[in-house]
């Protein structure tokens, strides 16, 4: 899969920078003219291994309303919504179950570790399937795979240590679809819909993340953890038919080797390129300094605002509404400088945690957390669609594996570190130091982009994947 959009500045397309080619003059001494967006576009089309009515919608008009007018994208995004929501009804429901059966705060935290962090430090190689099959075959077999994973859960209900065997390979299926759908997403729009797409999945994911909990609160006292978790399997299996629907993307590479070789090859790639380097050290350092504000409101709603439970659970879907109104604001613009966007979440988002600290009510509290909320909407845009320009096709799925794992490592730190912190200091000054370290990685991610050289829409303009420099004309 080839990505979309070329250099804006250079009129190199993903191909020219895996082969290092250059653009030569024209014959006379003049430049070659840069091809016309339209032009781009069929270039791109002609090059990705799509059926012809994919490559029709990505020569059309740019859509103001991407999941009305793309049906393509709008089972994708259909698809990872109920996938998501399922996610979190089980997740509710696995927590319930093992609370009950074991009584151990240990359990749980097993729980959480198996399912979130652990299938993170794989993100290079389940991100170098994407690369290696057709991405809808790969989304397909893995929303098959969590979904039988999950019936077996609900028929059989096993004891701790076999329940975190099946939870284990649920989470490493998830964190094979995740990179698949993200890059999947460049050959079903056009480059200017991009922001437009991750902003409609952002929101998709993030409302079904937000749902579930409510929903299993709903289901379990009338059908209990089996049916929750019955429930899950089902809408795994409705996602998958509505991904089977969807055209056939195939890898344009003509060389593989080992999978662990193809991970060594993306990370080699990410270590060299210096535009996904800075987006994602930036946002490893940012998610590492600012995520551990999930514990510290609950300690500064109860025990320095003096407040209950409720205020406490205020505070935490703040920055839910926050997430919400920031990604249908940004759903609806279609044109933004990317890396400044980026920044600006980065800067929203730290500023938010470090203004918290020194909130004096839970109403500024919540004000200032629904405002970060907004700036964790941009920086989720802004790092998906930077990468979606930018890496060649081929490398998309490594890198975002590898960028999604990674973040699960950032998340996994924070809440050590942070709550190491939260012992010996207090929730107001957790909030003021990972707000000010978020920002100073704001200012460092500033400074590594600028080095990068990217133009107003996140097109890079530096080397390619064989490490020989853009010719800039």
């Amino acid at each position: 899969m080839e990505r979309i959009g070329m250099n804006a500045s250079t009129g190199r397309s993903p191909a020219d920078r895996r082969s290092g080619e250059r653009r030569r003059p024209a014959s006379g001494g003049d430049a070659k003219r840069a091809p016309t967006a339209r032009e781009r576009r069929a270039q791109a089309a002609s090059k990705m291994l799509l059926p012809p009515e994919v490559s029709s919608r990505i020569m059309a008009p740019v859509s103001a309303h991407v999941i009305k007018t793309n049906g393509q994208f709008r089972r994708l995004w259909a698809a990872r919504t109920v996938s998501f929501l399922g996610d979190s009804v089980s997740l509710v429901a696995l927590m319930l179950h093992v609370e009950s059966a074991e009584g151990k705060a240990l359990a749980l935290a097993a729980l959480l570790l198996v399912g979130d962090f652990a299938p993170s430090l794989l993100g290079p190689l389940t991100g170098a399937i994407s690369d290696r099959f057709d991405l809808r075959r790969v989304m397909v077999c893995c929303e098959v795979l969590q979904g039988l994973t999950v019936l077996v859960m609900a028929l059989w209900l096993p004891s701790l240590p076999w329940l975190l065997v099946l939870v284990a390979v649920r989470a490493i299926a998830g964190q094979a679809f995740q990179p698949a759908s993200r890059a999947i997403v460049p050959a079903l729009v056009q480059d200017r819909e991009l922001p437009q797409a991750n902003a409609a999945i952002g929101f998709g994911t993030n409302g079904g993340e937000a749902l579930g909990p409510l929903v299993a609160a709903a289901l379990i006292p009338f059908v209990g953890v089996r049916g929750v978790l019955l429930v899950d399997a089902a809408t795994f299996l409705l996602s998958a038919l509505l991904l089977v629907s969807m055209p056939s993307v195939r890898p344009s590479r003509s060389e593989t080797t080992s999978l662990f070789g193809d991970a060594l090859e993306g990370l080699r790639f990410i270590r060299r390129d210096r535009l996904v380097r800075a987006v994602g050290l930036g946002f490893f350092a940012v998610v590492a300094f600012n995520g551990i504000d999930d514990v510290a409101l609950v300690l500064l709603a109860k025990d320095t605002l003096g407040q209950g439970d409720s205020a406490a659970g205020v505070l935490l879907a703040a920055v839910g509404i926050g997430l919400f109104v920031g990604y249908l604001l940004l759903n609806r613009v279609t044109r933004f400088s990317m890396p400044l966007l980026l920044l600006a979440g980065f800067a929203v988002s730290s500023a938010g945690n470090l203004l918290t600290g020194l909130a004096w009510s839970v109403a500024a509290a919540f004000v200032v957390q629904t405002t970060r909320g907004l700036g964790i909407a941009a920086m989720d845009v802004a790092a998906g669609t930077l990468l979606q320009r930018s890496v060649p096709g081929p490398l998309l799925g490594r890198v975002f594996g590898t960028f999604y794992g990674a973040i699960g490592v950032a998340a996994a730190l924070s809440y050590v570190c942070g709550g190491l912190l939260l012992d010996v200091t207090s929730p107001q000054a957790v909030f003021v130091i990972a707000g000010a370290g978020g920002l100073i990685a704001t200012l460092l991610t500033g400074l590594l982009l600028r080095t990068s050289s990217v133009d107003g829409t996140g097109a890079e303009t530096h080397g390619s994947v064989s490490g020989e420099p853009a010719d800039n004309h």
